[in-house]
């Protein structure tokens, strides 16, 4: 049988005596205080109590009634007017007709910056360089005034030949195209950067490996190398497309009646400027809202198999933060020890 050595001060099988505690007596182990978070939790409290206050109990007077400070009345009225619903739709359809362009161009461009021609690479990298370095707002003024004016006539024909199609600038860029094609332009420069860093992500030897069974370079990177990428390109993409549709209320310079043209356009008339663009970030709040689930179900969707752990479910992240009380690793979680359970410093006792 194995033996414990008592030593001198020491209980036998190398426990440690604890004046006025018995051997078996379970540790109370007392959580440290953390005044500061009480202090700034209340301080947040009162910020937050001001903040819904003012947002909904506090009045103002406006010449001879008293009125609501942000006019929630007049918010409801206008929510869901039909011009306000046009223009979301417009909104709408530019997010998705520019992304969708600024994707495939960018896929395009990034394939470019890759080649080993020298000439395609360049070319992409001045795309690049120019339309991230011009603001989007002057790119959309461009095309809405500049291109009529530097090119009254558009023709379709023989390049230093004759020409068989005339058409009017004017009537053929219409502010919405104009739009369309300056976003699209500006989103594919960013675009093609977000792809090329998720090509560069994947091991070259896989391109080797599938160019040593016979596969084309389109196809290594078609059926290979895309997917691959794929869990890091998805990530910064969420946050164009949240971009994107953000973004689009610029086109409301060059009179695109999308949706804060719309809200512009009704409080131009009734001067109540406030509650129309409260109706409009409402509305952008509601789309990004929806945009944001759709990007956590992707990137989940396209985090299968990966080293690092998945994505974890949407009830899951809720639960974890609204109805757990104290952390996952708190030290009072889990069976209490006691000392007898401890390990001994005792000198000569053992483990």
């Amino acid at each position: 049988m194995p033996s414990s050595t008592a030593e001198p001060g020491g209980a036998p099988g190398g426990a440690t005596d604890v004046p006025g505690q018995s051997v078996d007596e379970p540790i109370k182990a007392i959580p440290v205080r953390h005044p500061g978070r009480w202090v700034a939790s209340g301080v947040l409290l009162v910020l937050v109590a001001m903040l819904v206050h003012t947002l909904f109990f506090s009045h103002v007077k406006r010449g001879a009634q008293v009125e609501s400070r942000f006019q929630w009345n007049v918010v409801g009225q206008y929510i869901f007017s039909p011009p306000i619903l046009r223009g979301l739709v417009v909104t709408i359809e530019l997010t998705v007709i520019a992304m969708a362009a600024g994707i495939f161009l960018g896929v395009v461009l990034a394939v470019m910056r890759l080649s080993a021609s020298w000439l395609l690479s360049s070319t992409s990298w001045v795309y690049i360089w120019f339309f991230r370095g011009t603001p989007v707002l002057v790119q959309l003024l461009f095309w809405y005034v500049g291109i009529s004016y530097l090119f009254p006539q558009l023709g379709l024909g023989v390049p230093f030949g004759p020409t068989f199609l005339h058409l009017n600038a004017n009537v053929l860029v219409t502010p919405f195209l104009a739009a369309v094609i300056g976003l699209s332009l500006n989103e594919g420069a960013y675009m093609a950067e977000i792809v090329r860093a998720g090509i560069l992500s994947v091991d070259e030897g896989q391109v080797e490996a599938a160019q040593s069974i016979g596969m084309r370079r389109t196809q290594a990177l078609r059926l290979i190398i895309l997917p691959q990428a794929m869990r890091i390109i998805i990530p910064p993409t969420g946050n164009e497309v949240i971009s994107m549709l953000k973004t689009s209320s610029l086109a409301s310079v060059v009179t695109v009646a999308e949706l804060l043209y719309a809200a512009q356009a009704i409080y131009s008339r009734t001067y109540q400027t406030v509650p129309l663009l409260i109706v409009a970030s409402l509305w952008y709040l509601f789309l990004t809202s929806i945009l944001t689930v759709g990007q956590y179900f992707v990137e989940r969707r396209y985090s299968r198999g990966a080293a690092r752990p998945r994505t974890p479910r949407l009830f899951t992240v809720l639960a974890r933060n609204l109805f757990v009380l104290r952390p996952r690793d708190s030290p009072v979680d889990g069976p209490t020890a006691t000392s007898s359970q401890l390990p001994s410093t005792a000198p000569g006792g053992t483990r």
